[in-house]
């Protein structure tokens, strides 16, 4: 049997190198086996079917939703709220511990602590609890401009920022801003950028993780809010997740470097973000097996 590379099956079936990889890692190609970093795949190997996953809803997104309206306890919605909550927000700095999200949750109070707590760290917790509730009621929902001001106007209302003039609480920047210290695009262009972004994403037929992870690395790139960003991108990709049929992910403040990386590198080795989401679908896969929902 003849064996070819990633970039030669690539080209033989004209398809992006890192589907292929994606396709290799999710055990898609028949026979195709890794020898150190680099796949070896038969030549005759067909490419896989894309069977479009949005004919039926997942049932990780029907248990949400009716945890959510049956305000279950102890469930994976409360686990998400809690996870997805601390780990996004903890990677943009709020000093809120694990516990303490979890106790805002439970109890809509802060408890008692030795320790002086950041006002904004409790508006944007409780902020993000209703972000996380309005992609699971609008999951099966297009992506769209207005849904992603929506999330934004969410996250930020009643914080210290809202009531700067120059901040524009669900709308885009005013000022320019640089991410990582890389420039981003200048306010003026912004809402072009992400019309333009949306346009070509939607156009695909089918949605893959890759296509949700290069929406948003994009997306970061133009970083269209003057704060946020990164919990905007991350709550699109849980969503997009959710609407696809794909197992969504949740980036750990252990992920955190090799997720900046990730963003950093894409244009040139976009493994380095896929492999790090998806050791955090793994994980998320291990909630899920805990639960017993299927995926």
């Amino acid at each position: 049997m003849d064996f070819i590379s990633v970039k030669e099956y690539a080209a033989l079936h004209g398809i992006a190198e890192r589907t292929v990889r994606h396709y290799c890692s999710q055990g898609k190609i028949s026979g195709a086996y890794l020898v150190g970093k680099t796949w070896n795949i038969p030549a005759e190997a067909p490419l896989p079917s894309r069977k479009n996953a949005k004919k039926h809803i997942s049932p990780l997104l029907k248990t949400l939703r009716e945890q959510k309206e049956r305000k279950i306890k102890g469930g994976i919605y409360h686990r998400t709220q809690i996870d997805l909550t601390y780990n996004s927000n903890h990677i943009e700095g709020s000093r809120l511990t694990e516990e303490q999200t979890r106790y805002i949750f439970e109890t809509n109070t802060i408890g008692i602590t030795d320790e002086a707590i950041r006002v904004d760290d409790i508006i944007e917790t409780t902020n993000h609890f209703r972000c996380i509730d309005f992609i699971i009621d609008n999951a099966r929902e297009p992506l769209s401009e207005s849904m992603i001001k929506q999330l934004h106007r969410l996250l930020k209302t009643g914080t210290s920022d809202a009531s700067k003039s120059w901040f524009a609480v669900g709308e885009y920047k005013r000022l320019p801003n640089e991410v990582g210290g890389m420039e981003t695009v200048h306010p003026q262009q912004v809402g072009t950028a992400v019309r333009s972004l949306l346009k070509e994403y939607k156009a695909k037929h089918v949605i893959e993780l890759e296509d949700i992870l290069d929406f948003h690395q994009r997306f970061e790139s133009i970083h269209p809010f003057q704060d946020g960003n990164g919990r905007i991108g991350r709550l699109v990709m849980f969503k997009e997740c959710l609407n696809h049929g794909i197992v969504p992910f949740i980036i750990t403040d252990e992920l955190k470097m090799f997720y900046y990386r990730g963003l950093r590198e894409w244009s040139h080795t976009p493994g380095y973000l896929t492999d790090t989401c998806l050791t955090a679908q793994d994980n998320y896969k291990a909630v899920l097996d805990y639960f017993r929902i299927g995926y």
